[in-house]
C-alpha cells in the first residue's frame, strides 16, 4: 500500500514520498508526505511493531496551502467524554486546532490507517471546495 500508493489512487493522488525504514529487527517507520490533486498534503510518521503487528505509534497532519488545517494523534484525553468512542484516536480541527478536538473513526493502532485518511482529505478537499464557490 505505501509504495503503490499513486497508482491506487491516481485521480486523487499527485505524488507521494512514503518509505518505510527499517530501524530494528522487527520494527520500522513510515515517513513522509502525500500530495492530494485537490491542493491538501498529508504527512505521515508511524512506529510499526511487527512482532505485535500493531502502530506504537503515529502522527499524521494536513495542510492546505501552507497552513495545517487538521492533524490526527493518539495521546489519550481520558477526561474528555466526547473522544471515549474512538479512545485514545482523535483529530484536531479549526477553529482552535490545538484545543478542538473530535473522535477520529477508522483511526486505530491495530490496523493500516492510510485508507482512512486518504478518504478523510478527499471529503475535506471537496469541503474546502464548496466553501470557496
Amino acid at each position: 500500500m505505501v509504495y503503490g500508493i499513486t497508482t491506487e489512487f491516481p485521480d486523487v493522488i499527485v505524488s507521494s514520498t512514503l518509505r518505510i525504514y527499517s530501524t530494528a529487527a522487527l520494527s520500522s517507520n513510515v515517513e513522509g508526505q502525500v500530495d492530494f490533486a485537490n491542493g491538501l498534503i498529508l504527512e505521515v510518521w508511524e512506529v510499526i511493531d511487527f512482532r505485535n503487528e500493531r502502530f506504537v505509534d503515529y502522527s499524521y497532519d494536513v495542510s492546505y496551502q501552507g497552513e495545517k488545517i487538521r492533524y490526527y494523534d493518539p495521546q489519550p484525553h481520558p477526561e474528555i467524554e466526547s473522544l471515549q468512542a474512538t479512545f485514545p484516536h482523535h483529530q484536531h480541527n479549526p477553529p482552535s486546532i490545538k484545543q478542538n478536538r473530535q473522535p477520529a473513526p477508522g483511526i486505530s493502532f491495530d490496523t493500516p490507517n492510510l485508507h482512512t485518511l486518504i478518504r478523510d482529505c478527499i471529503a475535506l478537499g471537496e469541503s474546502l471546495r464548496q466553501a470557496t464557490e
